[in-house]
């Protein structure tokens, strides 16, 4: 009885390793893209402390989008800011690698004050105020130096900011919290709704 001839293997399909090497490089694409994303137009940040309670909880996870600050669009009153530690608190020990997170109340050429437990800007009573209580602090008046911007907790009496430590050079801005993604009870954008009406719920 003859003795079966073994099947060969099947080959490579004629420019498999072609395909294979395209696939790769799209991967390879989607992965800079991404990365290019994350260092460039938005990356995801979580929120280590209280100072901004009720607003953002203790590891709250949110997105922070970066162009604004890039393209020196500025930001406005009342958005919630991410940033690297100014110069008095690296003095203090702080790494400067570090991102802290207020929200921006004053802009360059503000007049802002702090009395009776209030916050004041150019003469009339900050609305709104996103406080989460009354300050305990007085502050003022100053006016916000050109390139700079002043930023508070929203958890005033328990916050390391500009109260403290003076304005924000506008040069130390990360960029702008946008969105909240976790938990999933709370996803939604952060920084736009009424003081304590849907965030931090």
């Amino acid at each position: 009885m003859p003795t079966p001839t073994p099947t060969p293997p099947p080959s490579t399909p004629p420019g498999g390793a072609r395909v294979l090497g395209q696939q790769l490089f799209r991967l390879l694409l989607w992965v800079l893209v991404a990365l290019l994303l994350r260092w460039t137009v938005v990356e995801p940040r979580w929120i280590p402390s209280g100072s901004m309670l009720p607003t953002l909880q203790l590891q709250d996870r949110v997105l922070v989008e970066k162009l604004s600050p890039r393209f020196g669009t500025g930001v406005k009153p009342g958005r919630i800011v991410v940033f690297h530690p100014p110069d008095a608190l690296q003095q203090a020990g702080y790494d400067p690698g570090a991102a802290l997170i207020k929200r921006v109340v004053a802009v360059a050429g503000d007049r802002v004050e702090v009395k009776g437990g209030r916050l004041w800007r150019n003469g009339s009573p900050v609305e709104p105020d996103w406080a989460r209580e009354p300050m305990a602090y007085d502050l003022g008046p100053l006016v916000v130096p050109p390139g700079q911007v002043l930023v508070l907790g929203d958890n005033r009496n328990a916050s390391l900011d500009s109260h403290l430590w003076g304005p924000l050079p506008e040069s130390d801005l990360i960029g702008t919290a946008i969105w909240r993604y976790w938990p999933l009870a709370r996803f939604g954008p952060v920084g736009f709704s009424p003081p304590h009406g849907g965030e931090g719920t």
